[in-house]
């Protein structure tokens, strides 16, 4: 098959049923919302080990009694004084214990990345190669999820062991030869750095079809790298292509990036990313690797147009998310208390600092562009709302956990404001529509959990798991519609109305 025909189908396979194939994609942005409860988890277990030292009130006695107020940064003197007259009263809060939970919250967070991330990428190829095929995507991805985390698991760790393997080379090469001669060495590392280029770029490049080859051919890590690599010598072409399609892919991701960040955009080029550019790579590369081996059959084009397909999707996202939210006033109301009582907990966490440490809702607004802030705020809350509700399929706790994180930063923000009533005028507009639809997301994310916690044990079925992942879909389509409202309001109206009265 030709690049073209491998594009086109790429295409086709994305627009056909995208909600067959988007959710494993949206998973992979909460990757980060389920690592992070090992960090969590420490700092909870930091905290009590201070509350119940005395070690906490101790230090609280000590600043009480301490001007907090920071100096002129431009002023170092003054700076440094300032540091080291807090130095005695954070002294209590140097314990060994401390130390040891907060290195085991970071060891536990980044070992909970790697092996989500494993787990996330198994199910989405899985749901790469069934759309192929012409089955069901989202149930083949829950199934790779569990049959094949491990698998991919090792097809990572090889990558890396033969990235390391290569340079460690190259560097022994390079230091023995520099202890004979200088010259040699100079010599030597001209050449390591061209056949070490082209040795990493051979590994990268065979490592990109494993994971394909993983699913396709239903193999383990040492059959996948060896089918990968035959691919490779077979179909030299089409492995350079996507190599050039991958990297101009991430170039563009890059330019745009950086052309959006002054208007805040960011957030939206990353969203787009990891649910647009993402499964397009993996399929076209599955398509290249599947059509090498005979066994994938991709799709017929989608009689509807794009533009009739983005409408219809809005509209469905929309019901969607009404009939969730109609079915399920328990879960909304737990997200509520969630949200509302860590708020609370974060308004009195900061009291030590009211008055000493201030925010400024006004000053955050000096300089403020209404099409970069909408812009901003939209990409923002909704991966933030994505992201929630997907981690809750960790079992509720990272849905739960960033619903009581983003309340907490809310309230202890509040509490430091020193034009509260400013505060509350410029949240209102907005808020009236971008709270319910986080607290909605919060839900989602408990309603997940619930799900996946059932056909853990056995209770539901695949296929209704991979039901409740499609309808989380179109419910976060929803949603979005409700924060780009949202977005548009805190835009253009929340920051100015209010000041004539003010």
């Amino acid at each position: 098959m030709d690049l073209s025909s491998a594009v086109s189908a790429t295409v086709t396979t994305l627009r056909r049923r995208p909600a067959d194939l988007i959710p494993f994609y949206l998973l992979g942005t909460a990757v980060p919302v389920i690592a992070r409860v090992g960090m969590f988890t420490a700092l909870a277990g930091v905290y009590l080990h201070f509350e119940l030292t005395g070690r906490l009130a101790v230090a609280r006695e000590a600043l009480a009694e301490l001007d907090l107020t920071p100096p002129d940064t431009q002023d170092p003197e003054a700076v440094q004084a300032w540091g080291e007259t807090l130095a005695p009263a954070l002294d209590p809060l140097a314990s060994p214990t401390a130390i040891a939970l907060l290195l085991a919250g970071t060891l536990s967070t980044a070992a909970i990345a790697v092996l989500t991330y494993a787990a996330v990428s198994a199910g989405q190829m899985s749901a790469v190669v069934a759309r192929l095929r012409s089955d069901r995507g989202l149930t083949a991805g829950v199934a790779g999820v569990r049959n094949r985390w491990l698998t991919f698991l090792g097809i990572y760790v090889a990558e890396l062991l033969c990235w390391l393997g290569v340079l460690l080379l190259g560097g022994l090469a390079i230091g023995t030869a520099f202890v004979v001669n200088p010259f040699l060495g100079a010599a030597v590392a001209l050449v390591v750095l061209l056949v070490g280029v082209v040795a990493l770029l051979l590994v990268r490049i065979v490592f990109a079809f494993a994971p394909a080859a993983v699913v396709v051919d239903d193999t383990g890590v040492l059959g996948a790298v060896e089918d990968a690599g035959g691919f490779v010598r077979s179909n030299p072409a089409d492995a350079a292509a996507y190599l050039v399609v991958a990297v101009g892919v991430l170039v563009g991701i890059a330019s745009a990036a950086s052309a959006l960040a002054f208007l805040g955009g960011g957030a939206v080029v990353a969203l787009v990313s990891a649910v647009v550019a993402a499964p397009a790579l993996d399929l076209l590369k599955t398509v290249l690797y599947g059509d090498y081996r005979g066994t994938v059959d991709p799709l017929d084009p989608p009689a509807a147009g794009i533009r009739s397909q983005l409408s219809g999707g809005v509209r469905r996202g929309w019901r969607e998310m009404v009939a969730f939210v109609r079915r399920t006033p328990g879960l909304h109301a737990l997200a509520v208390v969630v949200g509302v009582g860590f708020g609370a907990l974060g308004w009195l966490a900061v009291d030590p600092f009211v008055g000493a440490v201030t925010t400024s809702i006004e000053s955050r607004l000096v300089g403020h562009v209404p099409p970069v802030a909408a812009l901003n705020f939209f990409g923002n809350n909704w991966s933030v709302a994505i992201a929630t509700s997907l981690a809750g399929v960790a079992l509720v706790v990272p849905a739960l956990s960033s619903i009581a994180f983003n309340g907490f930063a809310l309230g202890a923000t509040a509490a430091l404001e020193e034009n509260l009533v400013a505060l509350a005028a410029f949240v209102v507009p907005h808020g009236l529509l971008e709270i319910p639809a986080l607290f909605v997301s919060g839900a989602l994310g408990v309603h997940l959990g619930i799900v996946s916690w059932r056909a853990l044990r056995g209770r539901r079925s695949r296929a209704e798991f991979a039901d409740a992942l499609e309808g989380a879909f179109w419910v976060l389509i929803g949603v979005g519609v409700l924060i780009a409202v949202a977005a548009l309001i805190e835009g253009f109206v929340s920051p100015y109305y209010w000041r004539p009265f003010l």
